[in-house]
């Protein structure tokens, strides 16, 4: 009984330590755990809202740093519809697509038989993909195989995005020539990747009196490209035509860019961004024994020698076809760069526009036929385009902007960076100059932004400020104070309306500089 009495005691006491350092463990995993959460909690408070759900961003967002606020775009679109000047912002036309697009449009709703009114193959619909591989086929002068080397994508922005993703690996460079397009910076943060700016230098024709604002035309300096190509660089974005100064590259240029790949290494790739080729206004002199059967003045990236296997070659039909809504862009380029396209694009939407793409697909083979008293539909659009930029050039420089000499400098696209007269910044009201403003690079209106909110608020005509287009160290350098970019994608009765609110302008800057003369 005395051993069993105290093998009963030994067995109580193993049974209350056992459970006092099991709840003891519990205890300080709770309190641990407590301190945890507390901590989380405490960091996530800096995110809430009044009502206490957390507002703390995803990755994608955060990659975005400081861009996630007011744009340009929203800014002077706000002054749009406040304001009601007339619009040379934005980059789309205000007139209807062609005739035979429509009409293709109206077709392929309709078609009963064919009914591509339901999904279709992801990567693009067959129709579509044969009619592109075909013409880029002379384009590129080899054959390009519809199923493999084509991905059709929603616009030439997705193009753009999704290449980027199928790419770029965080801490990955790429290579940026500025003044650029403003979308390309932040489509190469979202996929992990740090933009590397290339000045393009802007050249005067003739800035030897102080007096007078000349026009010129932008250059890329082959010592600028390799300053800053390494083998971090994973791609080189090249827009020719470009926005926003219309520059058509040379091809001289080009073949800088060429070799700089081999600066970079095997990995870099160039997406080369062509969605003006058939608004080449001014075709450049050197350009005739390289440039595209189909597209006068415009030579693709990838047709150069070596250059298919390290090129996407992006493009869409809404600037060629006055169409900008309706959004189908492709990706052009070999197995290897188009494959991994090909795999994304199911898990980002299944497909662009099955009627769109069908559309499309008719309207390709139409655009070669003669239109308008012209051998085809391009041969129109060059020539519709040449004229509305005549027109504007005129307002412009009667206005006291110095624009490119269209007959020395070649041009594509539908937009002039003007540059700004001595005459008219000094007209501009010091109430717009220097304000804080989260929309404007750096959150300040400097010379540029001010003239065109000025100019939207109380001239009557909207124009786009040239530093949402330039990297913030070179805007707070000045490099863009003195530009503005101008669309002349819009009817003439829109031009000639907006010759006259130029002429007010002029008025004003003339009286200006009166006042200040006498003053003196």
């Amino acid at each position: 009984m005395e051993f069993q009495s105290t093998m009963l005691v030994i067995f109580l006491v193993v049974f209350l330590v056992t459970n006092v350092e099991e709840a003891s463990a519990f205890s300080s995993e709770r309190l641990e755990t407590s301190r945890t959460f507390s901590s989380r909690r405490h960091l996530q408070d800096e995110n809430l809202e009044p009502d206490g759900l957390s507002m703390r961003p995803g990755e994608a967002t955060q990659r975005l740093g400081g861009n996630t606020g007011p744009t340009v775009w929203s800014e002077f679109g706000g002054l749009a519809q406040k304001y009601d000047p007339v619009n040379l912002g934005q980059g789309f036309p205000d007139w209807l697509p062609p005739k035979f697009a429509v009409d293709s449009l109206v077709e392929a709703v309709q078609d009963s038989a064919k009914s591509p009114h339901q999904y279709t193959r992801p990567a693009g619909h067959p129709n579509l993909v044969q009619q592109l591989a075909r013409r880029y086929s002379i384009h590129m002068k080899q054959d390009i195989e519809p199923m493999s080397e084509v991905a059709v994508t929603v616009g030439a922005s997705q193009a753009l995005y999704i290449s980027l993703q199928t790419l770029v690996e965080p801490g990955d460079e790429v290579v940026l020539f500025e003044p650029f397009f403003d979308l390309y910076v932040n489509q190469v943060k979202l996929a992990g990747g740090t933009p590397v700016f290339v000045p393009l230098r802007f050249v005067p024709y003739d800035d030897s009196d102080e007096n007078v604002v000349s026009g010129g035309e932008w250059r890329l300096e082959k010592e600028d490209l390799a300053k800053v190509v390494s083998p971090r660089t994973k791609a080189i974005i090249l827009n020719s035509p470009h926005n926003p100064t219309g520059k058509i590259f040379t091809k001289s240029e080009m073949e800088t860019i060429a070799e700089s790949l081999e600066l970079a290494g095997p990995q870099c790739v160039v997406l080369s961004d062509e969605v003006y080729k058939y608004i080449v206004h001014a075709p450049p002199k050197d350009a005739i024994l390289d440039e595209s059967p189909l597209c006068h003045g415009h030579t693709h990236f990838a047709s150069l020698p070596g250059m298919w296997d390290r090129t996407i070659t992006i493009s869409s039909a809404g600037k060629t076809f006055s169409a900008t809504g309706w959004q189908v862009g492709w990706c052009i380029g070999p197995q290897r760069l188009i494959g991994p396209i090909h795999t994304l694009l199911p898990y980002i939407q299944f497909c662009a526009s099955t009627v769109i793409q069908e559309a499309l697909a008719r309207s390709l083979s139409r655009a070669d036929q003669p239109y308008e008293g012209h051998e085809s539909y391009y041969d129109y659009l060059k020539f519709k385009y040449t004229r509305k930029r005549d027109l504007l050039v005129e307002a412009l420089t009667e206005a006291g902007f110095a624009v490119p000499d269209y007959d020395k400098t070649p041009g594509g696209g539908f937009f002039i960076f003007a540059r700004v007269s001595k005459a008219i910044e000094k007209a501009i009201p010091s109430k717009y100059m220097m304000q804080e403003n989260d929309a404007a690079p750096g959150g300040v209106t400097r010379q540029d932004w001010a003239l065109c909110q000025w100019m939207a608020e109380e001239i009557g005509l909207l124009c786009i400020p040239a530093s949402p287009f330039f990297s913030l160290e070179q805007v707070e350098e000045g490099a863009s104070d003195r530009f503005i970019r101008v669309a002349f994608c819009k009817n003439d009765e829109t031009i000639e309306a907006a010759a006259e609110a130029l002429q007010k302008l002029k008025t004003l800057a003339t009286n200006e500089s009166l006042v200040s003369t006498t003053t003196v």
